[in-house]
């Protein structure tokens, strides 16, 4: 494939929720592209970011999901049988979840669980696919990945099981990957490795990666484009380092609502949720 092609490209994507006896549209006419770079997705909890990344895998089997255009590589998504999803999801496009503790299963070492995410896609011996696992755990910068191949869940610490859940989902070497909030339980040394191991797959190895996240910061200063989400809607999109000249008002108070270090003392302006507002307004914290 062209790598000035783009891997994915979505236009007018609608989800939709019934809601008695009518449906409830909580992604409205959503279009990109992703290339092989860093997309970030960032809105307040509610503005459909998520519902976003679970719609391109169909992962929302209560949901209608439409759309004029789901392609990926050339395969229609909105079509596609789940059959053909099932060969799509992991191996092409693999989605980083946000809590270790409800991704993994507690009753399986970890280890035998990211070898198993080899082994569903690949014919491969269990020697093979523990091999591929210690290679994929020392990756991600996991010491003694031995020892932490036979370690349950329960006894890593919340770094160390979200980089175990992104050897998981790397291990097939998918074309993207969609990470949702893959750093929002973690310190900032952590989150740092994570973001580093992130940015060493778009540039090495040429994967899209979609960011979803709330932290408008985070996404500005590690994306390349930055997608901003309100009510289901796109707002503004904008390259990432451009962000300081947004002209959505939107875009504006999320901005203004972020603390900065150096900065003034008055309480930050607080954003008016009213459907019909688009500015912060003023008020006391």
């Amino acid at each position: 494939m062209d790598n000035n092609q783009p891997l994915l490209k979505v236009e007018n994507l609608q989800v939709s929720y019934r809601s008695g006896k009518s449906y409830n549209n909580v992604v409205k006419g959503v279009s990109f592209d992703l290339g092989r770079e860093r997309l970030g997705i960032v809105g307040e909890s509610g503005s459909g970011k998520s519902t976003i990344g679970r719609a391109l895998l169909k992962l929302l089997p209560t949901a209608k999901i439409e759309a004029d255009r789901m392609d990926f590589s050339g395969t229609d998504l909105l079509a596609a049988s789940e059959r053909q999803m099932l060969t799509i999801r992991g191996r092409r496009i693999s989605m980083i979840l946000q809590d270790p503790k409800f991704s993994l299963n507690p009753v399986h070492p970890v280890g035998d669980q990211i070898a198993e995410a080899y082994r569903v896609h690949y014919s491969a011996s269990a020697a093979v696919a523990k091999q591929k696992t210690l290679d994929m755990l020392e990756a991600v910068q996991i010491r003694d990945p031995e020892r932490v191949y036979g370690l349950y869940p329960h006894e890593v610490s919340g770094g160390m099981g979200q980089r175990i859940m992104i050897a998981m989902m790397l291990i097939p070497e998918p074309q993207i990957i969609i990470a949702d909030e893959p750093t929002s339980a973690l310190d900032v040394t952590v989150r740092m490795q994570v973001l580093n191991i992130l940015n060493e797959l778009v540039t090495n190895k040429g994967i899209g990666l979609i960011m979803i996240s709330h932290d408008l910061n985070l996404v500005r200063n590690f994306c390349d484009r930055v997608l901003v989400m309100r009510h289901g809607e796109v707002v503004e999109e904008r390259a990432a380092r451009d962000m300081k000249n947004c002209t959505h008002p939107y875009t504006k108070g999320l901005l203004a609502a972020q603390p900065h270090i150096g900065g003034n003392r008055q309480p930050l302006p607080v954003l008016n949720r009213q459907p019909q507002a688009l500015s912060p307004q003023e008020t006391s914290v």
